[in-house]
């Protein structure tokens, strides 16, 4: 007997899980505690409530956020549908209005014959069924239990603490220099580039690191309840002048081998394992506006000329360690009846969820049929999302919105060939993206044949 396919959570990844399993012919039973049990977010019962923003990024061509939501829509996302009828003017943007958003994705999973929509709280991951998890980021304590139970408790985190990251050719080498603590390192080879200060520019940085503007939070806890191995940078410099330079400016061990001199402060680089051509600010969370945040590092000698791949963000969110635990099918690789999606997989951002719910759904509709599920292809957004979420370093995993370092790079040759012209690359990344998914459909429609 098949066993039900049970989704836990009613957000954008659970939402959209439960669709793509009735769309494969399949009963599921969506979970969704609200209104019985509300979060400190939402405001409403509806399903994919939007919380933060109403925004789905950007939807110019050939840009990462783009290439994912093309390949969204070529796999008939419920979510990206709901999104186009409710778009509003938002630019470049995919902009909807979140009453007629949530409204849409509710009306068509209540329609829907073959998903059973509960209004309860799921607290046990019981063996005599299939799930998915997609409780997103304000999980409930009972399910953060039973989460941690199941993976170990050292692997579950209830405040996400994310570093800014940079694109490596905005670095300016000139000033930057590679170099570990102490000259030790993990393979021979220096681990970390250094952005050394001297005492003006570090009390400048400091001035101004001060004066900037926070985001606002929409959960009174976020800024609250810093845990203090992760406190954003503003507040460890509201501890003293100097705090940062004992914490994570530190100079120690990091003489520049251009002066000879130790600096008076350094920020430091290291590069993405899983992330091809990128930098993250070590230790650098911080609470600043995107704006902000651009303003005041580029201060940081080295990135004054800085490409964000992402801003640095600290916030209630409980997600696990994946890498440690997940498959790239998004299964809980100690128990593959159990699947992960959403934010509490570790991604970052509306879209990203919508993606990993998607795949989540087609995933357990492949297992409930006893077929092995199979990964899409690593050339796509999907694959190098659901790569990235698998298989990064756990020792310092971090989640992760949709951007081209994720994906495979091109060949040198074309590399080369358009070494001059970012955007002639990704278009190019997008082209061969959108052929390696085409080519995964048309071999799963033959093997169905």
């Amino acid at each position: 007997m098949t066993k039900t396919i049970h989704i836990v959570g009613g957000g954008l990844a659970g939402s959209e899980a439960a669709w793509q399993i009735a769309r494969r012919g399949l009963r599921c039973v969506l979970h969704e505690m609200r209104p019985a049990r509300p979060t400190p977010a939402h405001h409403t019962d509806r399903l994919a409530e939007l919380v933060c923003s109403n925004s789905l990024k950007s939807e110019s061509e050939s840009t990462a956020p783009w290439l994912l939501k093309e390949e969204l829509r070529r796999l008939d996302s419920l979510l990206l549908q709901a999104a186009q009828k409710a778009r509003v003017p938002g630019g470049h943007a995919l902009t909807v209005d979140r009453g007629l958003f949530a409204e849409a994705v509710t009306a068509a999973i209540s329609a829907e014959p073959l998903i059973e929509l509960r209004r309860d709280e799921v607290t046990t991951l019981t063996d005599d069924a299939i799930w998915i998890v997609a409780s997103g980021p304000l999980t409930s304590g009972p399910l953060a239990d039973e989460i941690a139970r199941l993976t170990g408790s050292s692997r579950l985190y209830f405040y996400d603490s994310i570093s800014p990251i940079v694109a490596s050719d905005s670095v300016d080498t000139s000033i930057a220099y590679w170099a570990s603590r102490y000259g030790k390192s993990t393979d021979g080879t220096d681990d970390y580039l250094n952005c050394p200060l001297d005492r003006d520019q570090y009390e400048h940085f400091v001035d101004e690191l001060l004066q900037a503007d926070s985001v606002s939070a929409h959960i009174a806890e976020d800024h609250t309840s810093y845990f203090e191995a992760c406190l954003p940078i503003e507040e460890i410099a509201r501890r003293g002048r100097d705090t940062l330079r004992f914490g994570p400016m530190k100079p120690m061990g990091l003489d520049n081998p251009r002066t000879g001199r130790r600096p008076w402060a350094v920020v430091q680089l290291r590069q993405e394992n899983l992330r091809a051509e990128s930098f993250n600010l070590v230790g650098f969370q911080n609470h600043m506006k995107f704006g902000e945040q651009a303003r005041v590092l580029r201060l940081i000698p080295g990135l004054q000329n800085a490409e964000f791949l992402r801003f640095g963000q600290i916030h209630r969110n409980t997600y696990i360690n994946a890498p440690a635990l997940l498959t790239p099918t998004l299964q809980l690789r100690a128990r593959p009846e159990i699947f992960f999606a959403g934010q509490i997989s570790g991604v970052e951002g509306y879209v990203e969820s919508i993606a990993t719910g998607l795949m989540a759904g087609i995933h357990a509709a492949a297992f409930s049929l006893g077929e092995t599920p199979r990964p899409l292809p690593r050339a796509t957004a999907l694959g190098s999302l659901c790569h990235y979420v698998s298989a990064a370093d756990p020792k310092n995993y971090q989640p992760a919105n949709i951007t081209f370092d994720l994906l495979p790079q091109l060949d040198e040759a074309a590399r080369l060939r358009l070494r001059r012209d970012k955007k002639a690359r990704h278009a190019l990344v997008c082209e061969q993206a959108l052929e390696a998914l085409a080519g995964y459909l048309d071999a799963d429609r033959h093997a169905r044949v």
